[in-house]
């Protein structure tokens, strides 16, 4: 890449050049001198704050038409090829080819945007919009030739959680035969939702059949409990009788 700029004495001599604030002049040089051979400069922004130039200083330089703005974020001298003349031997073409393509180079070697150009990528970029949202069956058939209807797969329907009356809860625990509380199971659930731990209940007759089993649980706890007090006091009382007999005993001795 060359590393000579020159300006252009018909163009940074006008009135309309002159008339912009002097930082913005300034922002117009540092961008001319660090732009490549075509004229473009990718990072503007970067060169704003490194001469201390503010953003109204790159509007003004768009507004006045000395830059060319591009949705990439880079810029185009408009007046390069006016100031600058580069021999082929020192001349690397910008890499920036797409912004390139959108640009007109005019008789008095000015740089414009080739609108019609830029019309026709806003209309394809519609176009791939549009037929991303409307894409359908129909149309890929006629793109692709393939009438075959496609096999469609769908996802399994889950069913939803009934939750059940409380004739049905007590028509199954009289199947089971056990000894669980329809009522109270139905309201348990009623006033808490139902719910196996943090998860929605699946299968209420699988709670039944839990609460069955704690209530046999229960059941057989109660049980021994009763029988360990049965014993505890059989003990007790055998404890006093042996020690009347063993009392009765010893008065006799006497």
């Amino acid at each position: 890449m060359a590393e000579r700029r020159m300006f252009a004495k018909s163009i940074i001599d006008s009135d309309m050049f002159i008339d912009m604030p002097t930082s913005s002049r300034l922002l117009y040089y540092d961008l001319s001198m660090r732009a490549d051979d075509d004229g473009f400069v990718n990072s503007p922004k970067k060169i704003m704050r490194m001469t201390g130039a503010s953003d109204d200083d790159l509007k003004m330089l768009v507004a006045k038409s000395f830059l060319i703005p591009f949705e990439s974020g880079v810029v185009v001298i408009k007046h390069w090829k006016i100031h600058n003349y580069i021999q082929n031997d020192r001349y690397k073409p910008t890499i920036y080819t797409e912004e390139k393509a959108l640009l007109l180079e005019e008789k008095n070697k000015e740089y414009t945007l080739d609108t019609l150009c830029i019309q026709n990528v806003s209309d394809l970029e519609a176009q791939v919009r549009l037929g991303k949202d409307r894409l359908d069956k129909d149309s890929i058939d006629s793109c692709c030739g393939d009438t075959t209807p496609q096999p469609t797969t769908t996802q399994p329907q889950k069913k939803a959680f009934t939750p059940p009356t409380l004739q049905e809860v007590q028509a199954y625990c009289l199947e089971r035969q056990n000894h669980v509380d329809a009522e109270r199971f139905l309201d348990y659930y009623t006033a808490n939702g139902w719910k196996v731990g943090k998860n929605s209940m699946k299968d209420w007759k699988a709670a039944v059949r839990t609460w069955e089993r704690k209530e046999k649980t229960d059941t057989t706890a109660n049980t021994s409990q009763k029988q360990n007090r049965f014993i505890n006091y059989t003990q007790r009382d055998w404890n006093y009788a042996e020690l009347e007999r063993l009392e009765q005993e010893r008065q006799n001795e006497w």
